[in-house]
């Protein structure tokens, strides 16, 4: 099993916007050369995972997940979109799979046994909030994670513009993160476009979840060189 630094999350970057690359719009067909086109440029990859209830779409699985941490040397961030009644069925799925970092949506009544499991399973820990869902409701959790994502569309949903709130609502969250003195990355996920992109960095996303920006880019190089740079 192919795995990144021990230190991968105290090793990422602090002075430039990261690359999360999101496999929901990779070449499902040719997932593996997809793969070995990005490993270079990639900072995490991300894997979204949805049970058809929580939102709307069936997505990934944990197979699918150990066979990229086969082929990767890339930190694996997945974000669980379940309901409850599986979600620390999905935690422990998705660790054993070789996850490096699972976040939850601050949604899910048992979110916070959720990420008591995580840490359990030695691995970092993120919440999620939808769109619709007060900032605020992130602050109990930002004592004891590693990631705060912010989701800019609705979930499961894929082609939608940026809302409207999204970067105010990424300026309040980083207040509530400096409040704690703590390292928490904050991520923006959904309504990831050229345009949108320099407005959610200088809200303060640190990391952005690159969908079709990424993958259908003619230049990848010189797209994240373009990222890196703002």
């Amino acid at each position: 099993m192919t795995m990144p630094s021990p230190t991968w999350l105290a090793d990422l970057p602090h002075s430039r916007l990261l690359a999360e690359f999101s496999m929901w719009s990779a070449d499902l067909i040719h997932l593996a050369d997809d793969l070995k086109r990005i490993e270079s440029h990639a900072d995490v990859l991300h894997i979204d995972v949805a049970d058809g209830h929580f939102a709307p779409a069936l997505l990934f699985f944990p197979d699918l997940a150990a066979r990229l941490r086969k082929a990767s040397t890339l930190p694996i961030h997945v974000h669980l979109m379940v309901a409850d009644a599986v979600l620390h069925d999905q935690v422990d799925q998705f660790a054993e799979a070789g996850a490096d970092l699972i976040s939850v949506h601050a949604e899910n009544g048992n979110a916070g046994e959720a990420l008591t499991r995580i840490k359990d399973h030695g691995l970092a820990s993120g919440v999620v909030l939808r769109v619709e869902t007060p900032v605020a409701a992130s602050r109990p959790f930002l004592d004891r994670i590693d990631f705060l994502t912010l989701l800019g569309t609705a979930i499961g949903v894929k082609g939608q513009g940026l809302d409207p709130s999204a970067a105010d609502r990424l300026r309040e969250a980083g207040r509530y993160i400096s409040e704690t003195g703590r390292r928490v990355v904050l991520a923006a996920d959904g309504g990831i476009r050229e345009n949108t992109v320099p407005l959610l960095r200088s809200a303060g996303a640190e990391t952005v979840v690159m969908g079709s920006l990424a993958f259908g880019a003619e230049d990848l190089a010189a797209r994240i060189r373009w990222l890196h740079a703002l």
